[in-house]
């Protein structure tokens, strides 16, 4: 085993090894990773925390050793609550954003592989999150702090991010850990049969004309659903989907709705 973790802000994930390839997915701040194989100056990566495969440039790779990978993977990580904040020490200091791991936080500190920086913003309480208005108030908070972030095929990070990867993102702030893609997404959770009956929190599913599901959103109060479509956006929703305020018709038609959170 070859762990790695992300020391950057962000780091693009690709389809293939090169700079050119589809990005899939990102890496964002404190996250863990196996790599796979090499190619060139690629390596194939398979992310931790959602087994998402693909390629990054070694450049950006971190090492860390097999007992810090074990012991990251072993525990829920705080996240970082701040939409932009920087970890530092004596020497350097990291950009990092809204949703970034903190690995072993213990209130200052940040343990990455065999050094520490020091952290002054805001973070998640992984122990605390537990009880369902709690989750479903930081949901709502948090959500409509991704308001106008601009929609990015692959993306995860406030700057740039897909519809299911600000429900992945989203949901690791509660301390729920989603697949990546929503086609992925919509096997988890409980039916919710009818519109009226969805709740904040639940997410919803919407499929193309060949009926595979190609978006997800949340439901964020009754009768409206906090989604990435060229933005991170706000419209109404109904049993037939969602409806564009700005373009005044229908941009999804629904499909699902699904319960994470218990009753």
């Amino acid at each position: 085993m070859n762990p790695g973790i992300c020391a950057l802000s962000a780091v693009p994930v690709r389809a293939e090894p090169n700079d050119r390839a589809e990005l899939v997915t990102q890496l964002l701040f404190g996250e863990c990773y196996q790599v796979l194989a090499t190619q060139g100056s690629w390596f194939q990566i398979k992310l931790a925390a959602d087994d998402y495969v693909g390629w990054m440039d070694f450049k950006q790779h971190t090492p860390v050793s097999p007992e810090y990978y074990a012991a990251w993977n072993a525990q829920d990580h705080p996240r970082a609550l701040d939409v932009v904040q920087a970890v530092s020490d004596a020497t350097t200091k990291i950009p990092l954003t809204l949703g970034c791991r903190l690995p072993f936080f213990d209130g200052m500190n940040v343990r990455m592989g065999d050094k520490s920086y020091f952290y002054n913003g805001t973070a998640t309480n992984p122990t605390a999150a537990t009880e369902v208005a709690r989750q479903v108030a930081l949901l709502r908070k948090i959500g409509l702090m991704y308001l106008k972030a601009p929609y990015v095929w692959g993306g995860k990070s406030i700057f740039g991010l897909d519809c299911s990867g600000l429900c992945q993102q989203l949901y690791g702030l509660i301390g729920i850990q989603l697949p990546r893609d929503a086609r992925q997404q919509v096997d988890h959770g409980r039916p919710v049969h009818f519109v009226t009956q969805a709740k904040p929190g639940d997410l919803a599913f919407f499929d193309n004309a060949e009926g595979r599901i190609v978006h997800v959103g949340m439901v964020l109060d009754e009768g409206q659903i906090l989604h990435a479509h060229g933005e991170v956006r706000l419209d109404p929703l109904d049993h037939n989907g969602i409806f564009n305020r700005d373009r005044q018709k229908y941009s999804h038609q629904l499909r699902l709705i699904k319960r994470l959170l218990p009753e």
